[in-house]
Protein backbone atom coordinates (compact mmCIF):
# COMPACT_ATOMS: atom_id res chain seq x y z
CA UNK A 1 0.00 0.00 0.00
CA UNK A 2 1.83 3.12 -1.24
CA UNK A 3 2.22 6.14 0.97
CA UNK A 4 3.99 9.47 0.67
CA UNK A 5 4.22 12.80 2.48
CA UNK A 6 3.90 16.11 0.68
CA UNK A 7 4.83 19.38 2.35
CA UNK A 8 2.99 22.61 1.60
CA UNK A 9 4.32 26.03 2.54
CA UNK A 10 1.60 28.46 3.56
CA UNK A 11 1.71 32.24 3.68
CA UNK A 12 -0.89 32.60 6.43
CA UNK A 13 -4.60 31.94 6.70
CA UNK A 14 -6.26 30.65 3.57
CA UNK A 15 -6.97 27.71 1.30
CA UNK A 16 -4.09 26.05 -0.55
CA UNK A 17 -5.04 23.63 -3.30
CA UNK A 18 -2.96 20.48 -3.77
CA UNK A 19 -5.25 18.41 -6.02
CA UNK A 20 -2.58 17.93 -8.70
CA UNK A 21 0.03 16.64 -6.26
CA UNK A 22 -2.50 14.09 -4.96
CA UNK A 23 -3.51 13.12 -8.52
CA UNK A 24 0.16 12.61 -9.46
CA UNK A 25 0.63 10.32 -6.45
CA UNK A 26 -2.48 8.28 -7.30
CA UNK A 27 -1.42 7.90 -10.95
CA UNK A 28 2.05 6.73 -9.99
CA UNK A 29 0.91 4.48 -7.14
CA UNK A 30 -1.98 2.78 -8.94
CA UNK A 31 -0.35 2.40 -12.38
CA UNK A 32 -3.54 3.94 -13.76
CA UNK A 33 -5.62 0.80 -13.51
CA UNK A 34 -6.83 0.31 -9.97
CA UNK A 35 -9.71 0.93 -7.65
CA UNK A 36 -9.12 1.89 -4.07
CA UNK A 37 -9.25 4.62 -1.50
CA UNK A 38 -6.94 7.58 -1.10
CA UNK A 39 -6.67 8.70 2.49
CA UNK A 40 -5.40 12.25 2.95
CA UNK A 41 -4.28 13.22 6.46
CA UNK A 42 -2.71 16.46 7.72
CA UNK A 43 -0.35 16.07 10.70
CA UNK A 44 -1.12 19.35 12.47
CA UNK A 45 -3.72 20.71 14.93
CA UNK A 46 -4.11 24.25 13.59
CA UNK A 47 -4.98 23.56 9.95
CA UNK A 48 -7.42 21.21 8.26
CA UNK A 49 -8.49 19.68 4.96
CA UNK A 50 -11.40 20.48 2.67
CA UNK A 51 -12.77 19.17 -0.58
CA UNK A 52 -14.28 22.26 -2.13
CA UNK A 53 -15.08 24.00 -5.41
CA UNK A 54 -11.96 25.00 -7.32
CA UNK A 55 -13.51 26.89 -10.24
CA UNK A 56 -14.50 30.25 -8.73
CA UNK A 57 -11.95 31.98 -6.43
CA UNK A 58 -14.84 33.78 -4.70
CA UNK A 59 -15.62 30.49 -2.92
CA UNK A 60 -12.24 30.63 -1.17
CA UNK A 61 -12.76 34.30 -0.32
CA UNK A 62 -16.19 33.62 1.18
CA UNK A 63 -15.04 30.57 3.17
CA UNK A 64 -12.13 32.54 4.64
CA UNK A 65 -14.45 35.43 5.56
CA UNK A 66 -17.02 33.08 7.12
CA UNK A 67 -14.47 31.33 9.34
CA UNK A 68 -12.90 34.66 10.39
CA UNK A 69 -16.35 35.85 11.47
CA UNK A 70 -17.29 32.54 13.09
CA UNK A 71 -14.07 32.27 15.12
CA UNK A 72 -12.26 35.63 15.49
CA UNK A 73 -8.81 35.96 17.10
CA UNK A 74 -8.63 35.61 20.88
CA UNK A 75 -7.83 39.35 21.04
CA UNK A 76 -11.42 40.06 19.91
CA UNK A 77 -13.64 41.06 22.89
CA UNK A 78 -16.10 38.28 22.06
CA UNK A 79 -13.35 35.70 22.66
CA UNK A 80 -12.36 36.75 26.21
CA UNK A 81 -13.34 33.31 27.48
CA UNK A 82 -10.33 31.66 25.74
CA UNK A 83 -7.64 30.43 28.15
CA UNK A 84 -5.00 29.07 25.72
CA UNK A 85 -3.29 32.25 24.47
CA UNK A 86 0.41 31.37 24.94
CA UNK A 87 1.05 30.93 21.20
CA UNK A 88 -0.72 34.11 20.07
CA UNK A 89 -4.24 35.34 19.40
CA UNK A 90 -4.66 33.15 16.30
CA UNK A 91 -3.66 29.83 17.91
CA UNK A 92 -6.72 28.72 19.90
CA UNK A 93 -9.09 30.00 17.18
CA UNK A 94 -7.06 27.86 14.75
CA UNK A 95 -7.63 24.80 16.95
CA UNK A 96 -11.37 25.55 17.05
CA UNK A 97 -11.54 25.91 13.25
CA UNK A 98 -9.72 22.59 12.88
CA UNK A 99 -12.20 20.94 15.27
CA UNK A 100 -15.07 22.25 13.11
CA UNK A 101 -13.59 20.87 9.91
CA UNK A 102 -11.44 17.73 9.47
CA UNK A 103 -7.85 16.54 9.40
CA UNK A 104 -8.51 13.48 7.25
CA UNK A 105 -10.54 12.83 4.09
CA UNK A 106 -11.10 9.69 2.07
CA UNK A 107 -11.40 9.88 -1.71
CA UNK A 108 -12.45 6.89 -3.83
CA UNK A 109 -10.09 5.94 -6.65
CA UNK A 110 -11.65 4.58 -9.84
CA UNK A 111 -9.58 3.32 -12.79
CA UNK A 112 -6.48 4.92 -11.32
CA UNK A 113 -8.00 8.39 -10.81
CA UNK A 114 -9.52 10.19 -7.87
CA UNK A 115 -13.31 10.15 -8.18
CA UNK A 116 -13.65 13.89 -7.53
CA UNK A 117 -16.43 15.88 -9.13
CA UNK A 118 -15.78 18.24 -12.02
CA UNK A 119 -15.24 21.34 -9.89
CA UNK A 120 -13.85 19.71 -6.73
CA UNK A 121 -10.35 20.30 -5.44
CA UNK A 122 -8.45 19.21 -2.34
CA UNK A 123 -7.33 22.03 -0.07
CA UNK A 124 -5.22 22.55 2.99
CA UNK A 125 -7.08 25.11 5.09
CA UNK A 126 -4.46 27.08 7.02
CA UNK A 127 -5.87 28.67 10.17
CA UNK A 128 -2.73 30.43 11.49
CA UNK A 129 -1.66 33.96 10.53
CA UNK A 130 2.03 33.35 9.96
CA UNK A 131 3.60 31.06 7.33
CA UNK A 132 3.96 27.36 8.13
CA UNK A 133 5.21 24.18 6.49
CA UNK A 134 2.44 21.57 6.64
CA UNK A 135 2.94 17.83 6.16
CA UNK A 136 0.18 15.91 4.43
CA UNK A 137 0.22 12.12 4.32
CA UNK A 138 -1.24 10.46 1.21
CA UNK A 139 -2.01 6.74 1.54
CA UNK A 140 -3.50 4.59 -1.22
CA UNK A 141 -5.35 1.42 -0.25
CA UNK A 142 -6.33 -1.00 -2.96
Amino acid sequence: MPQTVITLSTRGQGLYEFTEQAADFVRAASSGAGEGLLTVFVRHTSCSLLIQENADPDVKTDLNAFFRRLVPPSSDPSMRWIVHTTEGPDDMPAHIKTALTQVSVGIPVTRGRMALGTWQGIYLFEHRDRPHRRDIVLHLSA
